[in-house]
């Protein structure tokens, strides 16, 4: 039996709701997603390359644009999601769509064999992927209830724990997915992605009675616009009345709020961004009305909302580089593979893409060592409750980017000398005397920072946005992958162009000759400047406060 309260669901005590498990289901069903995703994603460009024939510069320009879309998509899904057909639907529809995605993409590579269809389903996985990726992580999260502290214990512990579950399927898919497209067919390859999404749906379906499922609250965008609209028709009112004129989002029997308890007061008054506070500011006009105007009057948890909003955007844009040296992982990484030694004894050749796999195998060590050393070490030191701040986190996986392309650059400067070497220069597709496993270092500090930084970002745009806009805060954190893409492939172009006025062209096809080593240098150059740029923007930044709640509001509504 259960009852609806608005958005809240009242359910018996026979069926127990949330927690851990409900939230393993919806664990297992992205564990599954994200096997598809990376089993794909990794081994793409070794297939532009050498199916479609595709210069290296060309097919790292198309894998990043594809990942991309991918991840700008979930902005739309998201928003679908908070205001229309919340989370639970969403996630549905959006896995029927990009399970036909794999389907169409196994058939373009198998009996249809056509470029054109092999394009379209990509992007047909793309609108899937953007209802399925801003939904899934939110609504496992639902499941956990922040009451005491010990449940926003649970909680935060389970971000830690959800990047744990979808790293072990992305270490899955590098290894056996990438055997298979190497050396049975890309066709077997994707008919085991598209087999893993359908048991994942099934399984998704399994823990139905167990969801926690809230309502979609309409359109948050719509609360964000009123705020600036408000603002600015008050922009003559002074600013400087304090607190007794601001609406605190009571009952319009009366402004004064010593008469009437208030309704919802979650957020408190914080200083930055002055100018939206005219928006909750009741003057003249505003206390002779008798119907408040929610296009001249908000409330101050509304101007708050925005505010936290607002916030979040310095921390996206300098998190972007960060993203663009992560998607040398599945580009110029992979094909700097291909041209080493990659076997193991006389009989077995490890995957190009292989190595991606030991990044989620250094993360599948580094989360649980972060949740169970690190944080109660340091929570003894800082006194903080998770031990660092989520900001700081971040930026601990910044830095450690910048060492990533530092080895990167090495690397590759040692691989060429090699090849030099050994007269292979003018040779591209030989296998250069060199082992693969000299590039583990760039690997290993890779899967690192992504234990800091990815993490704390679910965690950042998750817990620092306005709740009915969660989903929208998770497409959020993903557009960052999205725009990083897009900026690496800006990079690339601008690199490309320059040095061919200027000197020898640097990312031309033949990967001996095309000065990597220089361009990693530059994305080193680039982190450690965006790091400067961080620290500047964390060190300003306040976190969301909320009110406690009052005991005679709670009197009232027992």
């Amino acid at each position: 039996m259960q009852e609806n309260n608005g958005d809240v669901q009242i359910q018996s005590a026979k069926t127990k709701k949330g927690g851990w498990h409900a939230a393993i289901f919806i664990i297992i069903m992205e564990a599954a997603e994200q096997f598809a995703n990376i089993g794909l994603g990794s081994n793409l460009i070794l297939y532009l390359t050498k199916a479609l024939n595709e210069p290296v510069t060309e097919a790292a320009k198309n894998r990043n644009t594809w990942v991309g879309v991918s991840s700008i998509f979930p902005l739309l899904g998201g928003f679908i999601a908070d205001s229309y057909l919340g989370r639970f639907k969403t996630i549905i529809i959006a896995s029927l769509i990009y399970l036909m995605g794999m389907i169409l993409l196994t058939l373009s590579v198998s009996v249809l064999k056509n470029k054109k269809l092999f394009f379209t389903a990509l992007y047909i996985l793309s609108v899937g992927d953007g209802g399925h990726k801003p939904c899934v992580q939110t609504f496992a999260a639902d499941q956990f209830a922040e009451d005491t502290m010990e449940e926003r214990d649970a909680k935060r512990s389970f971000f830690n724990w959800w990047y744990m579950a979808i790293v072990i399927g992305s270490v899955f898919a590098v290894f056996v997915i990438g055997y298979l497209m190497d050396n049975v067919s890309w066709a077997v390859g994707l008919l085991v992605l598209a087999s893993m999404l359908a048991i994942a749906l099934v399984v998704f379906l399994l823990g139905i009675e167990r969801y926690i499922k809230e309502s979609p609250k309409g359109s948050p965008l719509t609360s964000i616009v009123r705020v600036f609209v408000a603002a600015f028709r008050k922009w003559r009112v002074k600013d400087t009345r304090g607190p007794d004129s601001y609406w605190y989002g009571y009952d319009h029997a009366s402004f004064n709020h010593s008469q009437s308890p208030p309704i919802s007061r979650t957020l408190e008054h914080t200083e930055q961004y002055r100018f939206l506070d005219k928006a909750m500011i009741i003057d003249e006009h505003d206390a002779s009305s008798k119907i408040i105007n929610p296009w001249r009057l908000c409330s101050m948890t509304q101007v708050e909302e925005v505010k936290l909003v607002i916030r979040l955007i310095p921390i996206w844009l300098s998190c972007v580089m960060f993203t663009v040296v992560q998607s040398q992982l599945g580009t110029f990484f992979t094909k700097q593979s291909s041209t080493l030694d990659r076997s193991i004894g006389q009989h077995f050749v490890i995957p190009s893409a292989a190595l991606q796999g030991f990044v989620g195998i250094v993360i599948l060590f580094a989360v649980p060592f972060y949740d169970k050393v690190f944080v109660p070490f340091a929570r003894k030191i800082t006194g903080h409750h998770s031990g660092i701040t989520v900001l700081q986190r971040i930026g601990v996986g910044l830095f450690l980017s910048i060492f990533t392309m530092t080895f990167s650059a090495l690397v590759e400067t040692k691989r060429v000398s090699v090849a030099r070497n050994h007269n292979f220069l003018d040779n591209n597709n030989s296998i250069i005397p060199m082992s693969i496993w000299w590039m583990l270092p760039q690997y290993a500090i890779l899967g690192i920072s992504d234990a800091f930084t990815i993490v704390g970002l679910q965690e950042l745009f998750y817990d620092q946005m306005p709740d009915a806009m969660r989903s929208l805060g998770a497409a959020a954190y993903l557009s960052i992958v999205g725009v990083g893409s897009f900026v690496s492939n800006a990079i690339i172009n601008v690199v490309v162009e320059i040095t061919s006025k200027v000197g020898g062209k640097w990312l031309g096809s033949d990967l001996n000759r095309a000065h990597l080593n220089y361009f990693y240098w530059v994305l080193a150059i680039l982190s450690a400047l965006n790091l400067c740029v961080y620290v500047w923007i964390a060190k300003g930044f306040v976190y969301k406060k909320r009110h406690v709640v009052e005991t005679s509001m709670v009197e009232c509504n027992t």
